[in-house]
């Protein structure tokens, strides 16, 4: 298939803001824009100034824009209108713009919500979630609405850490120690590529060992270095691919009003992973 189209004034742009900015989201959306014939174009962004990119928008009529770390809490007081999925966690992943009018979502606790479905996570397991910034909200939140309610936030910075164990229900400590919870999950950038600590593990090895479920929300590279030992020890593993794909399908469906089959959004998915 050829993925590439003629662009004109009457293109749409929808954008992607991130500290890192990857090829996924662009390779995913332009694949089913150019499948689906909309006359969409995708393109990854960094910023150093927040402020002007949200400016920018709204004010040049861009319609959708993907929030990735370290922006999913900055940008809420640049939004017009917080849905219902962005304010119970206090975390945007979304912005839509509807005619000048900046519509906040986190289409992020939607995927983590039903993955932990789709696997079968029991709700009498004990979790930890190592993490405390706008995607541990969603997982938290998701992990809460499965209704687990033997959880550990983990996470270095006690102000942040605590609050969101507070919020959810959850208890927080700097480090597991001893502790050996049955579902491990990753929300902060640690495994990530071109991060400082891309070859690190998230937590430590008879801590994995131990697990019997391990989520990695890191989606680049597809392979992290948790997900690569869990696979190799034979854990039910979740990764940051299929948390950005059931993500990305949702922002697609707020952004054009068409909502992709699973099919597509699996061949989607795949493109937007291969070298």
């Amino acid at each position: 298939m050829d993925h590439s189209r003629a662009l004109d004034k009457d293109t749409t742009l929808c954008i992607s803001l991130a500290a890192r900015p990857s090829n996924i989201g662009t390779r995913f959306h332009n694949y089913l824009y150019n499948e689906l014939e909309l006359n969409f174009v995708y393109k990854a962004f960094t910023t150093g100034d927040l402020d002007a990119a949200i400016a920018g928008v709204k004010g040049l009529g861009i319609r959708g824009c993907s929030v990735s770390m370290p922006y999913k809490e900055d940008c809420i007081r640049l939004v017009d209108e917080m849905h219902e999925s962005a304010t119970a966690i206090e975390s945007v992943n979304t912005i839509v713009n509807d005619n000048g009018r900046l519509h906040a979502y986190n289409t992020d606790y939607l995927a983590v919500a039903s993955l932990l479905r789709e696997r079968g996570v029991p709700s009498d397991a004990s979790v930890a979630i190592a993490g405390s910034g706008g995607m541990a909200k969603a997982v938290a939140a998701a992990v809460r609405d499965s209704g687990v309610t033997e959880a550990i936030i983990v996470a270095r910075n006690e102000s942040a850490g605590s609050t969101l164990a507070e919020k959810y229900g959850f208890t927080w400590s700097a480090e597991l120690g001893a502790n050996r919870p049955q579902v491990l999950i990753n929300a902060t950038p640690v495994g990530m590529e071109g991060g400082a600590e891309a070859t690190a593990l998230a937590f430590p090895e008879d801590t994995i060992r131990a697990a019997a479920v391990i989520f990695d929300v890191v989606a680049k590279p597809p392979e992290t270095p948790l997900v690569r030992m869990a696979v190799a020890l034979g854990k039910t593993v979740i990764t940051g691919a299929e948390v950005i794909a059931l993500q990305a399908a949702e922002q697609f469906a707020l952004y054009t009003g068409v909502r992709p089959t699973p099919d597509q959004v699996e061949r989607a998915s795949a493109y937007s992973r291969a070298t």
